[in-house]
């Protein structure tokens, strides 16, 4: 049977953002608009200024990142998590989803 859901995980150099199962993740790259579901071919792309969605697992509860409590992220009960980065890469293999951005410390 194949796998229902997406690992996804949002890693900083600072610390891990999030890591949670997720049905889908959706943004847009240069070429346009794109979602990532499970069973996704491999695929490498660069985000800039683009919200990235993430439609958390309907059998998984939702995390409180500390990405959403320092405003990074947000979400309704239930809903979607969107982060929005100045500039995140994301990359697909199988049905792991890793993003990968930098959030600048206090002094930078």
């Amino acid at each position: 049977m194949p796998n229902t859901n997406l690992h996804v995980r949002i890693i900083s150099p600072q610390e891990l953002i999030l890591d949670t199962q997720a049905d889908s993740v959706s943004s847009k790259n240069a070429s346009g608009a794109f979602d990532i579901l499970p069973e996704h071919a491999n695929f490498i792309t660069m985000i800039e200024n683009s919200p990235i969605i993430i439609k958390p697992a309907r059998n998984a509860s939702q995390p409180a990142s500390q990405a959403e409590q320092g405003g990074q992220g947000a979400s309704v009960a239930g809903g979607p998590l969107v982060f929005n980065f100045p500039m995140a890469i994301i990359m697909t293999t199988q049905d792991n989803v890793n993003i990968y951005t930098y959030l600048p410390t206090k002094s930078d």
